[in-house]
């Protein structure tokens, strides 16, 4: 005959499991806890790693630009285009409009300075972008001329020129002695037309977005 179990015994193995169970939970908290902390830690370092890195550039940025205007962008909104203040942009570049009246050569030198060129044109939507911050009474100069008048056209950062891509005005170009490029509002339409590059003309300048 097996004898009873004694009620004092089983409530030893009764505690005993218990305490096993609440030790297992506890030691499972402590774990989750430490494994938080340290992605947290991880995380934390990584931003403030970065946070450093974009302090860093726009430090170095501002050496030449004195303002940025910076807005976030990619898959995660974590990195930061910029234009120089108070440049506009417009998909992955910024522009510049000037309105100092001066030859091709000087207008060309001015966007150089500020680390851009005269603006190349490359779409429709992109002209119709600039065209709105322009005065209709106004020309501009582009970054695109034919040095020796023999009807080679060139854009001033060696984009190939692409006659399928153009937006000349009805009848231009019409002049080999007219070796350079402006955009001007005529019969009622934005579009290209060649003039002499020694006459004064505002300019449009075209950079490569700041990204940090």
């Amino acid at each position: 005959m097996v004898p009873e179990e004694e009620p004092q015994d089983r409530e030893k193995g009764v505690w005993w499991f218990q305490l096993k169970v609440w030790s297992v939970a506890v030691i499972s908290i402590l774990l989750l806890c430490v494994c938080f902390t340290v992605s947290s830690v991880a995380s934390h370092n990584f931003m403030y790693s970065k946070t450093v890195k974009r302090l860093s550039k726009l430090q170095e940025y501002q050496q030449y630009y004195p303002s940025l205007t910076c807005v976030m962008e990619g898959k995660d909104m974590e990195d930061w285009s910029c234009c120089p203040t108070p440049w506009t942009s417009f998909q992955s570049s910024c522009y510049f409009i000037s309105t100092v009246m001066q030859s091709w050569t000087k207008s060309q030198n001015n966007c150089s300075v500020m680390g851009a060129d005269l603006v190349v044109i490359n779409t429709k939507e992109e002209q119709d972008f600039i065209t709105q911050n322009l005065k209709i009474n106004s020309a501009y100069f582009l970054g695109l001329s034919d040095p020796k008048g023999w009807r080679h056209w060139q854009w001033v950062d060696q984009t190939p020129y692409n006659k399928n891509v153009t937006f000349w005005h009805s009848g231009e170009p019409n002049s080999p002695d007219e070796r350079c490029a402006i955009i001007n509002f005529r019969s009622e339409e934005w579009g290209w037309n060649d003039v002499h590059c020694h006459v004064p003309q505002k300019s449009i300048c075209k950079m490569k977005k700041i990204y940090i």
